[in-house]
């Protein structure tokens, strides 16, 4: 793999990890904390969805970004031949 390669390839992971990390921090700190009060006006399984994000919902997301991430560093991995 050339430097050029190289380069793509840990701007390419960067990215992913940046952007997952945004929805990650747009989750957890927004919509558990800030949104809460608005968002407990909506309920969602009988209990009100702030508290269900807040309690349930940010790990919910945190586990499916975790099988996003892998999902796409292998595609990124096999687009530049790493494994």
């Amino acid at each position: 793999m050339d430097d050029n390669q190289r380069r793509s390839y840990w701007r390419a992971n960067t990215a992913l990890i940046r952007n997952l990390l945004i929805v990650w921090g747009l989750v957890s700190l927004v919509f558990s904390i800030l949104l809460v009060q608005p968002l407990n006006g909506i309920r969602f399984f009988g209990v009100p969805f702030g508290f269900w994000m807040a309690q349930q919902g940010s790990i919910i997301i945190f586990v499916i970004l975790i099988f996003i991430y892998a999902f796409q560093m292998d595609k990124i991995d096999r687009k530049y031949n790493k494994k």
